[in-house]
């Protein structure tokens, strides 16, 4: 799905310029990464695809505060820090923006897979990067809310979770999910099965999202550990497929959303479009794979570029 648009403008409290390049030195595209998938849309963040803005609410010290990330100058970032905060708080949002626009990460060696392949040569210019959560729990509950269901349905339930669980930030309006911060695991594990029934309407899904909040909540599951460079794929995917409510899909999903490249998504949007892009022939699952096999690591990210090329001009 692409992001959506969204209108927001409380006062400018702090404005910072942060330089927008890749770990190795590569190029970083950050228009295409702000739109570089459409959970990146989602509640705590709002896309203004006409004003080529992102604006995140992001947990800091005692409450949250939103962000407001544009294109400043030459190779920077513009960041527009809504309402007050202070030194400490200012330096935390900074690193947390570093964090959701995976700045840390160095992309060098896929572009040197990539210039030799000339449907997927153009991602040199800085394209590849995309945006994350701030928790590994939040990619978690964002994706099990995408599956089985449209995507207004997703956006009903996120929705819902940042809206009536999420902290504000003092610029928030008195409604809704902009200017929240995501909901702790402790916040959604504490909200009744009525509630997930009721106000975000998850239908099966709640269970699974209290389940995941409270086994968080208590320290029995820590999902921020697959970010450790030391744990391998294969034992991310087996942990994520031991998750309520996580399939491979799901896992596939959420392994690309952290920086696990290795899986494919593959799913009702992107095998109709690889079909498409392909003179319409629906391909065996196997010879998708098969196709972007060469990338090895980074193969689900060379598959996701090679179906969104379109998104932006």
């Amino acid at each position: 799905m692409r992001a959506g648009s969204a209108v927001s403008s409380p006062q400018v409290g702090a404005t910072i310029e942060l330089p927008v390049v890749g770990a190795g030195g590569e190029p970083v595209d950050l228009w295409r990464t702000i739109v570089s998938h459409g959970v990146a849309s989602l509640p705590p963040a709002e896309v203004d695809e006409d004003a080529r803005t992102m604006a995140i609410t992001l947990p800091v010290d005692k409450g949250a505060r939103t962000v407001r990330i544009s294109e400043g100058g030459a190779g920077r970032a513009k960041l527009e820090l809504l309402g007050r905060a202070g030194p400490r708080q200012v330096d935390r949002l900074t690193e947390a923006v570093r964090h959701v626009l995976r700045l840390d990460e160095d992309l060098s060696a896929f572009y040197e897979l990539a210039a030799n392949d000339p449907e997927l040569a153009w991602v040199a210019t800085g394209a590849g990067r995309m945006v994350r959560s701030a928790t590994v729990f939040e990619e978690v509950v964002k994706t099990v809310c995408t599956t089985n269901c449209t995507w207004s349905a997703t956006e009903r339930m996120v929705g819902a979770l940042v809206a009536h669980l999420g902290v504000a930030a003092p610029t928030a309006p008195a409604e809704g999910p902009a200017g929240r911060a995501f909901p702790t695991p402790e916040a959604m594990a504490e909200a009744p099965e009525a509630w997930y029934r009721d106000v975000a309407r998850a239908g099966y899904r709640g269970a699974y999202l209290r389940t995941l909040a409270a086994d968080v909540a208590s320290g029995e599951l820590d999902l921020e550990e697959l970010n450790a460079d030391d744990v391998p794929d294969d034992e991310v995917e087996r942990r994520l497929l031991a998750l309520p409510g996580v399939g491979p899909y799901a896992a596939a999903h959420v392994m690309t959303l952290i920086g696990r490249y290795s899986r494919l998504i593959l799913d009702s949007w992107t095998r109709p479009k690889y079909a498409k892009l392909n003179g319409g022939e629906p391909a065996p699952d196997a010879d998708i794979v098969a196709r972007f096999a060469p990338y090895e690591r980074y193969a689900g990210l060379a598959f996701w570029l090679y179906l969104t090329r379109d998104w932006v001009p």
